[in-house]
């Protein structure tokens, strides 16, 4: 059997995209894509693939808990193996998170731990780095601060239009994200129990 995912959006879904187009149906299934917005062009790129896809808007509960609950119980009933942020855009709470401890994959368009959290990109081009980059990580409770499993990097250019550097970044992200997906549905990728910081990968 295929190893079971769900996956997570909030906008375009082009990292879904990604996600179907290397892997779906072949070593990973992915079982169901959530949705923070109904608007998210994520649901219909699931739907085109035949996936299962629900809407968890934060204004249909009471607070983030309740919300976060309703979307791990749903995660849950799918029997998925592993949960992959692609683009959602929301912060998801501890408890959740406790859920699906080491089961949790988030990609991020810069090098962590350098420039964590919301506009990213922007944030590298404001402070004048030469080198961009993306990182696949593991979610922990802090802002893109879990275990790293993959990263790859680039020079920018001089002329930083930031259309330019953003089309690097998702053209490094549809190819590092379904590795790291890859490599852990095959079993290739462990924390070290000796250092939780360390991610073991073994190709």
């Amino acid at each position: 059997m295929s190893f079971p995912i769900v996956v997570l959006v909030s906008g375009e879904g082009s990292n879904l995209q990604a996600l179907i187009d290397s892997l779906h149906g072949n070593e990973v299934e992915i079982v169901g894509v959530g949705a923070s917005r109904p608007e998210a062009r994520g649901l219909e790129r699931a739907q085109a693939a035949g996936i299962p896809t629900a809407v968890f808007a934060q204004s249909d509960y009471p607070g983030r808990p309740q919300r976060d609950a309703a979307l791990a119980d749903w995660i849950e009933s799918l029997g998925a193996e592993l949960v992959v942020l692609a683009g959602f855009m929301e912060i998801l709470t501890a408890t959740f998170i406790g859920r699906f401890p080491n089961r949790i994959v988030n990609v991020h368009p810069a090098l962590l731990p350098a420039f964590a959290g919301i506009r990213a990109l922007e944030q590298a081009l404001d402070y004048g780095v030469k080198v961009a980059g993306v990182t696949v990580h593991f979610v922990d409770e802090g802002v893109d601060s879990g275990p790293i499993i993959l990263q790859r990097s680039f020079e920018l250019p001089y002329s930083r239009d930031i259309a330019v550097v953003e089309q690097q970044v998702h053209q490094i992200e549809h190819e590092l994200l379904p590795r790291a997906v890859s490599l852990i549905a095959r079993g290739k990728v462990s924390v070290d129990p000796a250092d939780p910081r360390w991610v073991i990968i073994d190709e």
